[in-house]
């Protein structure tokens, strides 16, 4: 295995089903190869795959290839068998199998630890992470935590080490999934995952282009198989994961430290103070992923292990475009007509972000071209996202806007009295506010 010639291969291998939660129902598999392709993705994660009739949506839209261990769609696209699944602490964890023979045996094991298998796609098991391992190491799955660091559901806001849900199974542990609000840089303030493969999702619960693929990877290896795939995690024969793309984690929903009723940001040592309750409005404060990050760090600097690949930020396509001609949302007719005409030029999405040249892109529109440079050098800067809210571009010209953003972190006593009209009118005020995926 390790003379064959390697080749790169875009990877997003954590999505969901229409039979999930919360999801799109445009989440079909045959919507999710066709946008795949476009986007430039050649492997695609399953998701949800333990569902029965989502697996059956797969065996009819799909053919199954034994010798590769995936899925092929008739475009090209592969999908490795893939689900997320909740254990008895909240923690989420990512499954990979290399048959489906493997997925049924799984489910058996765990039938009389889950009520819900058929009715959500994302089942929650009763069983925890030590107990999830015996399972998955029997079947021969890869096993690993998914958005680490991610409030609510992600293991590293329940546990301060991985070891502790994982148990004397620890080793069997290869991988973990850094999530939207979180890169290599700030995972690698902590020493402990320094072994580990670091793998970018993007937890897509749509299929359009600002949610599939905003986060992939590139893995090296030799063909799209899970035997290739499974080398890349434990990093033999010299296949890897090459390259980490995915959004910088100021855009991530749970990045910051924020109230998640009237959206005030904190100083974490002020929440802290606080027991966590915004003094403002009584909401509860969401701890930021930057701080969970900062709570767990035993590294002053991120020291990067010789394995561990770069990692490079990218903003979606559309929010490019959208930024470019001054429209707040990715799906008017006109931000959809000029993305579909710079991936048929281009391509796909990724050329375009990535490796088209300037002048050619400016070509079909003057301003993207000048936007897409504007990505290429950093110079778009971000209001970060918390407690649920993604985080805002802010485009070159526009930083007033982050002037703008305040972080409370005055003494408490001094918070009520300084603030108290604005206090006064949120009582009265039924704030709603739609959370998207």
């Amino acid at each position: 295995m390790g003379k064959m010639e390697l080749q790169s291969f875009n990877a997003d291998l954590h999505v969901h089903g229409l039979y999930s939660g919360a999801v799109s129902k445009d989440m079909k598999p045959d919507v999710i190869a066709k946008q795949a392709k476009l986007k430039g993705l050649h492997i695609v994660g399953t998701g949800d795959i333990l569902h029965e009739k989502w697996l059956s949506m797969f065996k009819d839209c799909c053919k199954w290839n034994p010798d590769i261990g995936m899925f092929e769609h008739e475009n090209g696209v592969k999908f490795l068998l893939q689900t997320e699944v909740e254990d008895a602490s909240r923690a989420h964890h990512l499954l990979y199998f290399p048959d489906i023979s493997k997925v049924l045996e799984v489910k058996q094991a765990l039938k009389g630890k889950c009520k819900n298998f058929e009715s959500d796609g994302r089942p929650k098991l009763h069983v925890l992470g030590h107990e999830l391992v015996d399972v998955c190491k029997t079947a021969g799955c890869l096993l690993g935590f998914a958005h680490a660091f991610t409030p609510y559901t992600g293991l590293l806001a329940l546990y301060n080490s991985y070891k502790e849900s994982y148990g004397d199974g620890w080793r069997f542990i290869k991988f973990l999934e850094l999530g939207l609000s979180a890169d290599t840089d700030m995972a690698d303030h902590v020493s402990e995952l320094h072994e580990l493969t670091f793998l970018s999702n993007s937890d897509a619960h749509s299929p359009w282009p600002n949610k599939l693929g905003r986060e992939f990877n590139v893995l090296k290896m030799a063909e799209p198989s899970f035997k290739e795939f499974k080398a890349c995690i434990e990093r033999k024969n010299q296949r890897r994961v090459a390259l980490n793309i995915g959004l910088d984690p100021r855009e991530g929903k749970y990045h910051k430290t924020r109230c998640r009723k009237c959206l005030t940001f904190y100083d974490p040592e002020t929440a802290l103070k606080l027991n966590w309750r915004c003094p403002l409005c009584g909401g509860i404060i969401k701890k930021g992923v930057d701080y969970r990050i900062k709570e767990l760090s035993d590294l002053e600097q991120a020291r990067h292990p010789s394995h561990r690949p770069p990692y490079l930020h990218i903003i979606p396509l559309s929010e490019i475009i959208a930024l470019a001609i001054g429209t707040k949302s990715v799906f008017t007719n006109t931000v959809q007509s000029l993305w579909f005409k710079l991936v048929k030029t281009f391509n796909t999405e990724i050329n375009v972000l990535l490796n088209a040249p300037i002048e050619e892109i400016s070509k079909v529109h003057e301003n993207v071209g000048l936007f897409v440079q504007h990505f290429r050098e950093g110079k778009i800067q971000y209001i970060p996202g918390g407690a649920g809210v993604y985080g805002k571009l802010i485009p070159p010209g526009k930083e007033q806007e982050l002037e703008n953003v305040k972080v409370f972190n005055q003494p408490v006593e001094n918070f009520k009295q300084e603030n108290k009209n604005k206090i006064k009118a949120l009582k009265h005020k039924n704030q709603k506010r739609l959370t998207d995926f």
